[in-house]
């Protein structure tokens, strides 16, 4: 018996399978492809953040009514800068006496680009005090940093610069802290105070006598507001003492405060201060407004109660009722008369009498 062949099977194809490897091999390339313009933006950031913040002027010396140009190179990208003409001042020993010393209400602020650059007029005015003089650049938020570059204010009165008592160095040896409660007043909107507290000790080899440090509190994003503070006292070389410095807030301040402590040109502490709402003020406003509208309406109900036109008749008033007594014969008669005039349809003929003889049915058909 012939065995008939049946039909084939199919045949499967199998396709060698491509490694892991190959599969990615794309994307490895195009890395490889953009990793030296990587590292080139890494070094030039790397650069970038290692260059010391400048300044540059267009002009070193103007008058008052001029402007220059201020130029800088950097700087932290997307920072806050201020910039202040000020007296008594050279890029040596800074700005002695802080911002007082600076023309502040002719200031100008400015914003860096990405780069850390930036480019802004600033209006020449003379300072409060005597030139030497420099533009003063300075962050407002975030990590410290400034730059004084030397100006002349033409026209501008000079004067020495006072004597440096040695080389004093102040530092910070232990944590500051806030010390101090609130009031029931500060409760009802009186103006938070507290004591900072710290310990500074002296780095350098002059001993300094009655320094006068800065203390400045910010409000959110806003730039702090400084104002000095002088300990009196003297910290010898490689000495240390503690320091009390008084910190107030406005009237009703609330919200999240930042102290900060400057001597110098350098800020040696800064101090988070979280300050409750005064809901005493808050109590008030209530009150207030619910008080002044009951008491509005009363006196509007009042107004209306007495303009308002009455009814006819309801100005009458009833005369009290006179009291009973035994009735005499002159009371009679006046009474029958005044009830007659009062009762026109009353006659003295209807009323019943004792005398007059009553009707009978007797004797009638």
């Amino acid at each position: 018996m012939t065995r008939q062949p049946g039909p084939e099977a199919p045949r499967t194809l199998l396709r060698p399978t491509r490694p892991a490897g190959r599969r990615h091999l794309p994307a490895l390339l195009a890395l490889l492809a953009l990793l030296p313009a990587l590292l080139v933006l890494t070094a030039q950031g790397a650069r970038a953040a290692d260059r010391d913040p400048a300044v540059s002027l267009s002009k070193k010396e103007a008058g008052k009514g001029g402007e220059i140009t201020v130029s800088g190179s950097g700087w932290r990208p997307d920072a806050l800068l201020m910039l202040l003409i000020c007296g008594r001042s050279t890029p040596e020993r800074g700005v002695i006496g802080g911002t007082n010393s600076c023309a502040n209400a002719d200031g100008r602020a400015v914003t860096t680009d990405e780069k850390g650059t930036f480019r802004k007029k600033l209006p020449v005015t003379e300072p409060p005090q005597p030139c030497p003089c420099v533009v003063h650049v300075a962050t407002v938020t975030g990590e410290q940093a400034l730059v004084d570059a030397e100006f002349t204010v033409a026209g501008h009165p000079t004067a020495d610069l006072p004597r440096q008592s040695g080389d004093g160095r102040l530092a910070v040896l232990a944590t500051t802290r806030l010390e101090g409660d609130s009031s029931l007043l500060t409760w009802f909107g009186a103006p938070p105070a507290r004591r900072l507290v710290l310990t500074v000790g002296n780095l350098g080899s002059a001993p300094v006598k009655d320094p006068v440090f800065e203390i400045g509190t910010a409000h959110g994003v806003y730039a702090p507001q400084w104002e000095e503070r002088q300990w009196r006292g003297t910290v010898a070389p490689g000495g240390k003492a503690r320091i009390e410095l008084p910190v107030e807030l406005s009237a009703g301040a609330h919200g999240d405060y930042q102290v900060s402590l400057r001597y110098g040109d350098k800020v040696l502490a800064e101090q988070p201060w979280g300050v409750g709402r005064p809901w005493g003020v808050t109590l008030f406003w209530v009150l207030l407004c619910l008080v002044v509208p009951a008491a509005v309406f009363r006196v509007g109900m009042a107004i209306v109660d007495r303009v308002r036109p009455r009814p006819a008749g309801a100005h009458r008033m009833r005369r009290p009722a006179a009291p009973r007594t035994a009735p005499t014969s002159t009371d009679a008669t006046t009474s029958t008369t005044s009830t007659t005039a009062v009762l026109p349809w009353f006659t003295p003929d209807s009323a019943p009498s004792e005398n007059r003889p009553r009707p009978t049915t007797k004797g009638q058909a």
